[in-house]
């Protein structure tokens, strides 16, 4: 355990009891400036407005976690500064082995691919798509080097034209260790207007039906449907070959599922519920409304998973570096996670059961597919 809280939170599957008493950490002062923990090049935080210079915020500042100390994640990290993207791949990458040799076929791996002020997350962006592809690729050349061939897998033919005229020189490095395919191949033959003026990248069909594991990029929602049929094919249930999510956003598409031209929500319960999260970090920004100086104040934080460790709540400190506050076995919903971050910060000030907390919080703080736990066909997104 080394979450900076000095008790464990535990609750009963699916329920969570708030556990503000818990958290006894010394106060440290939190400064206007703010860095992004990400990588490459920091990004200047929000104005100085929102957050009030001298600030007490109830979290204990440690020192990074060092290379030696992150090793075994079975305890889970007390804090968390990547350097890098690279950094943030080979944290990924660890996760992923350690979960395929515990004979894990379905996982999900999700972090930022761009630095998050820039924009956010958008599927549709060049940056956003190109990033994926490039951080994928990277984590599929480091599998590969434990003797698996890794085959990445592009939405379509379009796409995959495009990237691997890009990773051309990348991907004949790697020799046939680490290839491009996207999920038409498994129907044949496929058009690309892209394709027919600067040249069809090479055929991916048995690059595809040989490789061991898959990592699966860059596909929307509506996509969904063709990533669960080009699994069924070449990466069955009990074939022993391992699918990794790369980057998709699931929380994100699953937001759409069962809305008018998306797929079912049955997409969830019986074919995304089956996915196991090895390594997840997900930033979330907040703010609330005070009586006082300063009337509002900004607070950040992230959901955060390394396998085979806990889920994590991770305040984010001035210096750019998550700190955990609290952790459990099982997964934190988005509404957990922010009273778990106003709780660290000393801003959970309504009483319990108020009008004033209700209106706060609101009548419902979770989602379809946090909700319907006995209608999905497996937990392993949840653990």
């Amino acid at each position: 355990m080394q979450c900076l809280a000095s008790t464990p939170h535990t609750r009963a599957p699916l329920t969570r009891a708030r556990g503000t008493n818990s958290i006894n950490v010394k106060p440290v002062v939190f400064h206007q400036a703010s860095l992004s923990c990400l990588p490459f090049t920091p990004i200047a935080s929000t104005s100085s407005a929102g957050r009030a210079e001298n600030f007490v915020v109830k979290a204990q500042a440690q020192p990074a976690t060092s290379p030696s100390q992150s090793a075994d994640r079975t305890a889970g990290r007390a804090t968390y500064r990547p350097a890098s993207f690279g950094e943030m791949v080979d944290d990924a990458v660890k996760c992923i082995l350690d979960g395929a040799k515990d004979g894990l076929t379905r996982m999900e791996v999700e972090f930022p691919p761009i630095p998050t002020k820039i924009d956010g997350y958008k599927g549709a962006s060049d940056l956003f798509i190109d990033s994926n592809a490039q951080l994928s690729l990277a984590a599929a050349r480091k599998i590969a080097e434990t003797g698996k061939k890794v085959h990445v897998v592009m939405p379509d033919q379009g796409e995959y034209d495009r990237t691997y005229k890009m990773f051309r020189p990348t991907l004949d490095a790697l020799g046939g260790s680490v290839s491009l395919g996207h999920l038409k191949e498994i129907g044949g033959w496929s058009f690309s207007l892209e394709g027919m003026f600067s040249g069809y990248a090479p055929d991916s069909k048995e690059a595809g039906q040989a490789a061991d594991m898959y990592i699966i990029i860059n596909a929307t929602c509506v996509e969904l449907l063709g990533v669960r049929e080009y699994i069924n094919k070449l990466a069955p249930e009990g074939s022993g070959k391992a699918v990794v999510l790369w980057n998709l956003e699931l929380d994100t598409l699953r937001g759409d599922l069962g809305l008018p031209a998306f797929p079912s929500k049955d997409i969830h319960y019986a074919f995304l519920s089956a996915f196991r999260p090895v390594f997840y970090l997900r930033p979330r920004d907040y703010s609330k409304s005070v009586t006082v100086a300063p009337f509002i104040v900004n607070y950040s934080g992230a959901l955060f998973r390394e396998y085979p460790g806990p889920w994590q709540v991770m305040l984010r400190q001035d210096s750019g570096e998550y700190a955990c506050i609290a952790e459990d076995r099982t997964r934190y919903n988005l509404g957990e996670l922010k009273e778990e971050l106003q709780a660290a910060m000393g801003l959970a000030t309504e009483e319990e059961g108020s009008m004033q907390q209700v209106l706060r919080r609101g009548f419902k703080n979770s989602t379809w597919w946090e909700d319907d736990y006995d209608v999905e066909k497996s937990h392993e997104w949840r653990l």
